[in-house]
């Protein structure tokens, strides 16, 4: 059985809920439904954003990956950042993320972006060795974030 990544549409939202629900408990992070709803509705329409991709294996979905655009002098122009990458339990440690990554290399090269990152918790030392075998560096920089919303 070979893996399928085909672009997410607005009607794969709901599905996409609950990956996103188990992604986030998984990664013990804060999940709200509703802006989660919201993102992924602005994401799917508008490609300027970025992709929202869903892995398949013998018509059963196992999985998504996010995909966003930005621009980054540092990185000489347009970038891109894997923003999400999920794949059920059943399903890990197969190459599926491997398989993913390499995908979304190709829509990179294909869309002119220049580089691509992504971020891993200190502690998941498993996935920064994966991420590294795919070229990935760590920039020993920290990501700092504040939230503009209230």
């Amino acid at each position: 059985m070979s893996l399928k990544i085909i672009p997410a549409e607005a009607t794969d939202i709901e599905m996409l809920v609950v990956f996103m629900r188990d992604f986030y408990e998984h990664e013990a992070l804060s999940f709200d439904e509703s802006s989660a709803r919201q993102a992924l509705q602005q994401l799917i329409e508008n490609h300027f954003f970025g992709r929202v991709f869903l892995f398949e294996l013998a018509d059963e979905k196992i999985g998504y990956t996010v995909l966003t655009f930005g621009f980054s002098l540092e990185f000489h122009g347009r970038d891109a950042f894997v923003d999400e990458l999920y794949i059920v339990t059943g399903h890990r440690g197969r190459g599926i993320g491997k398989q993913a990554l390499e995908f979304l290399a190709d829509v990179c090269r294909t869309e002119g972006i220049a580089a691509l990152h992504l971020e891993v918790e200190r502690a998941n030392t498993i996935a920064q060795e994966v991420y590294r075998k795919q070229g990935f560096k760590d920039h020993d920089r920290y990501l700092l974030t504040r939230w503009l919303a209230s």
